[in-house]
């Protein structure tokens, strides 16, 4: 992004959205994945750039766990938007096999699929054992490794002297998703970066930084790329805003103090909880940081954000119980964006 696209406000940056399929109280975790499909079939509609949807093994507040396969079932249900993953965890997977998952969509849905890969394993031991890894799997030289190996089915480079089918002489453009030290590991790959979160902006313009200052040009990326993920929250009033945040905030704070990530509470039993000191102040912690509030407010933040990352495009990852709620969000945002007028 030049500086003048910089300063140009939200409508010089691309808008996209990763949806984790997060499980609801009272819904079942096979709804969670069809309001995902619905989620993509109006973003698509609204004009949104990508939709990316995320692999979690083992977790109650989360349904997705197979993001290829839900990949497909979005690419099949959608037109335009561009389909991809936010992330596929490479420790998890041979990278022939993932290759091969991204040849196949990408033969099947041509031009419209992203391939965004991380480096995490599974948030327990027991999610670990169950996949053969352990927390080692997730180290830098290994991940780099892995990395290059599966770039290099797409381009003829096979370490065995197999080829990677339909895979090999297909374009699917990589990203890598980050935080710190996975910005050099993009950087040095010449791929783009996907990096959150909004919470903690110096720590993320750090890792731009270093990006931008390392970043070697490589067939995939002539030049640096940035894609700034977090959570963005928009509503006619500020409180009805914020009130899109509480779910996701208990059920966080839930976690760090049980261990366990549940899934999402409606906002009015969040907010009638009595919380210990430790989970209030996870809580409280939770909410702070986002990017919430009415459509000026956004259009503004959001405006400071693209002129602090120079960022290309912003990947929203928003959660919440309420879906129409959460819709009309989207809804807001795309006219923020410029997407949309209506």
């Amino acid at each position: 992004m030049t500086d003048a696209n910089a300063s140009a406000g939200p409508h010089a940056v691309r808008f996209s959205v990763l949806d984790r399929s997060r499980t609801r109280e009272g819904h079942e975790a096979a709804e969670a994945l069809r309001d995902t499909v619905e989620l993509a079939r109006e973003l698509d509609r609204l004009g949104y750039h990508r939709f990316w949807v995320s692999e979690h093994h083992g977790v109650p507040g989360v349904a997705g766990s197979a993001p290829t396969v839900l990949a497909a079932a979005v690419a099949a249900a959608t037109r335009t938007i561009r389909v991809g993953t936010g992330g596929v965890m490479l420790p998890n997977h041979r990278p022939l096999v993932v290759a091969e998952q991204f040849g196949v969509l990408e033969a099947l849905f041509p031009g419209r699929i992203d391939m965004g890969v991380g480096r995490s394993v599974g948030f327990t031991d027991g999610v670990r054992r169950a996949l053969g890894r352990d927390k080692d799997a997730a180290g830098s030289a290994d991940y780099t490794e892995q990395l290059d190996e599966l770039l290099g089915w797409f381009r003829g480079t096979s370490p065995t002297g197999v080829h990677a089918r339909p895979s090999e002489g297909l374009t699917v453009p990589p990203f890598v998703l980050a935080l710190g030290e996975g910005a050099t590991i993009a950087a040095r790959a010449g791929l783009p970066l996907v990096i959150g979160d909004l919470r903690n902006r110096e720590k993320m313009r750090r890792g731009i930084d270093q990006y931008r200052e390392t970043f070697r040009p490589s067939v995939w990326a002539a030049r640096p790329y940035v894609v700034v993920s977090g959570t963005v929250a928009v509503a006619p009033s500020p409180e009805e805003a914020r009130r899109l945040l509480l779910p996701e905030a208990w059920s966080m704070a839930y976690a760090r103090t049980h261990g366990t990530f549940p899934p999402l509470p409606p906002a009015e039993r969040v907010e009638s909880l009595t919380m210990t000191d430790k989970e209030r102040g996870f809580y409280e912690s939770g909410l702070t940081g986002h990017i919430a509030g009415t459509e000026d407010q956004v259009a503004d933040e959001l405006r400071t954000l693209v002129k602090e990352t120079g960022a290309q495009e912003v990947l929203i990852t928003t959660s919440t119980y309420d879906r129409t709620a959460l819709l009309d969000s989207y809804r807001r945002l795309a006219r923020v964006a410029g997407l949309t007028t209506a």
